[in-house]
């Protein structure tokens, strides 16, 4: 157990927001580089977008092994690898010379590193620490981290990479995720559930409850949606924009205002859920997003629009995360969170890897977005459709089940 957590529990989620405010700003802040790395490299979007893709599945693929590692080791292990790995990849990174390095570096070791300092590690720390009241609170707070670094990042990325090149730019973010070796500390310590709290029960036993559970499945397709949308806005949006005349700025701009509105919208879905029914706000939050999709199509490009359809995109942006963890800890219990979250979590990046290199595949063959832009809305549609029917009660288990072995 973290010491910190007897004494203070909120330390935890504030240490845990920080982290996620590192790992996921630096992260949201990749999209910036597409047109640089391109151009000094020679390489076309689909080879940078198809980085951006394996990074997002090499982040999902091995998330529900490192939320069992976190389950059984805690998070402050997991996270001090995971920050030594996505410094060791933006550092070689930066040294790139061709197109196998950027998919090394930010690719296959920033996907791995990825899945070991965010939501699924550090959720699952916090989870244990907070009483079930103010759970979704938490996860809004600790959500809204991320957030947090995509306002204060993005920029920041932006003018290192004009100010030094990218390749400068990337060294100073891997000193900065760096900081994360230390906040690990805060969310260090081995997970125990406290007696008489919920029922004993095996790994392997919570993994045939959660397979046999057709709201685990409803949400798992609907975060594979998530990851769609999050992956393509976030890697091409910015390139959208140049491509359509807009100043480069704005696509920075754009990227800021996304994680500016989705600190708000993070906690206060956060809130709602502890209020109103998790499926139902997840569903609303979906088909919002297609229609704010479809609005920004039908009007005429500018600034301002641009502007405006990030910061409503934004307060819908991760406000997913809070309702679907809290979600699955209300249904099945918080003993295998992040387990459970992470295999979540890897339809989620499965979405972001289609996401990510369809979108550039596409407008290499195309020479337009468009398809894409009306894909985001067709599967916002579904996914709004598809958490209606969730059964969100909270399973009671048999003696025999909470017996189970592993």
């Amino acid at each position: 157990m973290n010491p910190l957590a007897r004494h203070n529990p909120w330390l935890v989620v504030a240490c845990g927001a920080f982290i996620v405010t590192l790992a996921m700003g630096v992260r949201q802040s990749f999209g910036l580089f597409l047109q640089p790395v391109g151009q000094d490299l020679g390489i076309g979007r689909d080879a940078f977008g198809f980085a951006i893709a394996v990074q997002n599945l090499l982040w999902g693929l091995a998330q529900p092994f490192v939320g069992a590692l976190a389950d059984r080791y805690g998070a402050g292990r997991i996270t001090a690898a995971g920050a030594l790995l996505y410094a060791g990849g933006l550092a070689l990174a930066s040294a790139a010379a061709s197109t196998l390095d950027v998919q090394i570096s930010l690719g296959l070791m920033v996907g791995v590193a990825l899945s070991a300092t965010t939501f699924v590690t550090v959720l699952g720390a916090v989870g244990r620490v907070v009483p079930p009241a103010r759970r979704s609170l938490a996860f809004g707070l600790t959500t809204a981290g991320g957030s947090l670094g995509q306002f204060l990042v993005v920029p920041g990325a932006q003018g290192l990479i004009l100010e030094l090149g990218w390749r400068s730019a990337l060294q100073v973010l891997a000193a900065a995720v760096a900081v994360m070796l230390v906040l690990g500390l805060g969310i260090a310590g081995r997970p125990a559930v406290q007696p008489g709290t919920e029922p004993e029960q095996g790994l392997g036993a919570a993994l045939r409850e959660a397979a046999g559970h057709g709201g685990y499945r409803l949400l798992n397709a609907g975060f594979f949606v998530c990851g769609f949308h999050l992956a393509f806005i976030g890697t091409h949006l910015p390139a959208f924009l140049t491509d359509r005349g807009l100043d480069p700025r704005i696509g920075a701009v754009c990227l800021a205002l996304i994680g500016l509105f989705n600190i708000a919208g993070s906690y206060l879905f956060g809130v709602f859920g502890g209020r109103w029914r998790k499926k139902y706000l997840l569903s609303g939050i979906y088909t919002a997003r297609a229609l704010t999709i479809a609005l920004f199509l039908a009007f005429p490009l500018s600034p301002m629009t641009a502007m405006l359809f990030a910061a409503v995109m934004g307060f819908l942006w991760l406000g997913t995360v809070p309702l679907t963890s809290g979600l699955l800890g209300q249904i099945f219990g918080v003993r295998y969170l992040s387990t459970l979250y992470g295999i979540v979590f890897l339809s989620h990046q499965i979405g972001s890897f289609f996401g990510a290199w369809m979108a550039g595949v596409i407008f290499d063959r195309t020479g337009s977005y468009d398809l894409i832009w009306w894909t985001s809305i067709g599967l916002g549609l579904f996914a709004g459709l598809v958490h209606l029917p969730i059964r969100d009660a909270t399973l009671i288990r048999s003696p025999l089940a909470r017996t189970a072995a592993a």
